[in-house]
């Protein structure tokens, strides 16, 4: 499977990362989507197409780590990457331990997703 037929949901309630990681994706070749919540990319009906999810951690309903644990009941072939802005007693230990593949602060490093990216999606 080549890159282009990779779809990447970034999710996150900040326009400007959403558009700026929206954005980088589309520049490295991948198809990009993005949404303002968990709840609205779940509404889309979007889960089974998606090879990765980069969600933000804090979100206003159904945080990102509640998306991560749906992911995995559900999808357990779909990687989650996890981005937060906010420091907190989670550490990227605790959401690999979860199933997720990654753990990235804010402002992400775009070269480092774009690795993390290219060894699991």
């Amino acid at each position: 499977m080549g890159v282009q037929a990779r779809t990447i949901a970034v999710i996150d309630d900040d326009l400007r990362v959403l558009e700026s990681l929206v954005n980088l994706l589309a520049s490295c070749g991948y198809r990009a989507e993005g949404y303002c919540s968990a709840e609205q990319f779940l509404d889309a009906d979007a889960l089974s197409r998606m090879s990765c999810i980069i969600t933000d951690v804090e979100m206003r309903k159904m945080s990102g780590l509640g998306l991560l644990h749906h992911v995995k009941s559900t999808h357990s072939s779909v990687h989650v990457v996890i981005i937060t802005g906010k420091p907190s007693e989670n550490s990227e230990a605790f959401y690999l331990e979860r199933g997720a593949v990654g753990f990235f602060q804010k402002p992400v490093d775009g070269d480092a997703l774009v690795d993390l990216l290219k060894s699991v999606c």
